[in-house]
């Protein structure tokens, strides 16, 4: 029985399927063009329901001020405690969006699956806040537990900063002390800076950027809490209905120059954003095997994200060559490792996502019953391969070749070097070629005509596909989201269909930009 591996015909009809969807125009529309086309909608069927942090509530109301006035979509923010609003997503609450005031938060909702994109927004630390006229001199926790100050703190199990007191504290060996002395915990952070500004406390534990609104108390930092940091990010609730209108908002709330400002207005700490724009454009240079693979993953993420992909599928020795030249894409997505390599300096942390393997194509029913690469070597074949210095296949082949110990001789057959695998295959089809050394992926749009030879005992013929977001991306972070949704669950089952082997670590857990400390 010869070692011939037939490709499935369902992996065809999955790239028929690829074919036939065609790009949706809402996927290119823009929210202010949405608005017009909708006029008949009440501005309560568009709204944007957000759970939010009583934390950020001035800052937040600041924001949808601005946001409703550019685009006459209607924000209902419900505040409350972080852990509050957490419990009811849980339980089927019908929020947009979740801004917590912590990422740790996101991280456990994230968890539980109720949130799927995350992008960070702003920092804050957890200070004391005192009367602004109190003399103060408190060089470190001690001092104040041996003080007579009354002291407040927020629920640690409800708000997120009496939960990062708490944990940080607990590191320390210090917060039982901490705990004793408080003589009560109040549901939200304004709750405790209330309680200070009318004289019911005489301190209490907040962040620093709840006192940008309360001219009456000020900050006074606490070496012990210096690592009380809270990372404000927004996450995009996984039971939205209306996920490019929440991922519209969550853009906005992020970038510098739109809700980022506003927070650095009211004494947050912005974290990196992408630059705002209604219908963001993201440059993507891929290999050309892999755009079976990919296109209809693009496709989803333009209609959810609400921007658009330009695609260059091309060789990838080709694709490095205009890059060199000064082409830089912001995101590219290789063949195989080395291509990638190549380009470290504009490229620096790919992740790794798929392989194929190099295979044999023969005609249907293999008729010169060829077995393996030494079998490519008999006078009067006629074979094609990848262009050595045009596509990674080609220099794999090549690689694979010299490992096999037949390269010279296989060259003496080869009649074509192509660019691209599917170049091979259309010639295999009209019967140009005897044999191609192309990726097992290529063949399989054509499993009714031609057959693949496993090649056997070579470790160098499988490739390896990295993604990569440039160093000089515009849009840093929604290139990384395109990642995510690249190594999702339902990207695996395109490529594997496809015969790719996945390799993409943790897939369904990618979803969220650096919201785990």
């Amino acid at each position: 029985m010869n070692r011939a591996v037939f490709v499935m015909v369902g992996s065809l009809v999955a790239l028929v399927a690829l074919v036939l969807l065609l790009p949706s125009d809402s996927a290119r529309r823009p929210i202010a063009q949405s608005r017009q086309a909708t006029q008949g909608q009440s501005s309560e069927d568009e709204a944007l329901t957000i759970y939010c942090a009583a934390a950020n509530r001035a800052v937040m109301e600041a924001i949808r001020t601005d946001y409703e006035a550019e685009f006459g979509v209607a924000l209902k923010v419900q505040y409350g405690a972080s852990q509050t609003l957490l419990s009811n997503l849980e339980i089927g609450g019908t929020a947009d969006l979740y801004l917590p005031a912590d990422d740790s938060y996101l991280a456990a909702a994230r968890h539980k699956g109720l949130v799927d994109e995350v992008l960070p927004v702003a920092e804050m630390q957890a200070v004391l806040a005192v009367p602004k006229e109190a003399a103060v001199d408190l060089p470190g926790l001690d001092a104040l537990l041996a003080s007579s100050a009354r002291i407040v703190q927020a629920n640690p199990e409800a708000a997120a900063v009496g939960k990062l007191t708490r944990d940080v504290l607990t590191a320390q060996g210090k917060w039982e002390a901490l705990a004793a002395r408080t003589q009560s915990f109040k549901g939200t952070v304004h709750e405790v800076a209330n309680d200070v500004q009318i004289g019911a406390a005489d301190v209490g534990i907040v962040f620093d950027a709840v006192l940008h609104t309360i001219p009456q108390l000020k900050a006074v930092p606490l070496p012990e809490l210096a690592e009380a940091k809270a990372r404000i990010a927004v996450g995009v609730a996984a039971s939205t209905a209306q996920p490019q209108r929440a991922l519209h908002f969550a853009r906005y709330l992020s970038a510098p120059e739109k809700g980022q400002r506003r927070y650095e207005e009211y004494g947050y700490r912005p974290l990196p954003g992408d630059p705002w724009a209604d219908t963001p454009e993201l440059t993507l240079y891929a290999g050309a095997m892999l755009r079976p693979a990919i296109e209809q993953t693009l496709r989803e993420f333009e209609e959810r994200e609400g921007v658009r992909v330009v695609r260059k599928y091309n060789g990838c020795g080709i694709l490095v060559a205009q890059m060199r030249a000064g082409e830089v894409p912001d995101a590219y997505f290789a063949c195989d490792s080395e291509f990638m390599q190549q380009v470290r300096d504009l490229f620096p942390t790919p992740a790794d996502v798929s392989q194929n393997e190099l295979v044999i194509l023969v005609p249907k029913g293999n008729p010169k019953r060829i077995a393996s690469l030494r079998d490519l070597t008999r006078p009067g074949l006629r074979v094609g391969i990848g262009h050595e210095k045009q596509c990674a296949m080609g220099w794999l082949t090549q690689r694979t070749l010299r490992e096999s110990g037949v390269q010279a001789d296989v060259m003496n057959n080869v009649i074509v070097q192509s660019p691209t695998g599917d170049m091979l295959v259309n010639q295999m089809q009209t019967g140009s070629l005897d044999a191609a050394v192309a990726y097992l992926s290529n063949a399989a749009g054509a499993a009714q005509f031609l057959d693949a030879v496993r090649i056997q005992g070579i470790p160098c013929s499988i490739a390896t596909q990295p993604y990569a977001v440039a160093r000089s991306a515009r849009y840093p972070q929604l290139a990384e989201r395109l990642l995510a949704r690249l190594r999702s669950a339902a990207s695996e089952k395109q490529f594997t269909q496809l015969g790719f082997a996945w390799i993409a670590h943790s897939a369904g857990k990618a979803l969220a930009v650096d919201v785990e400390r």
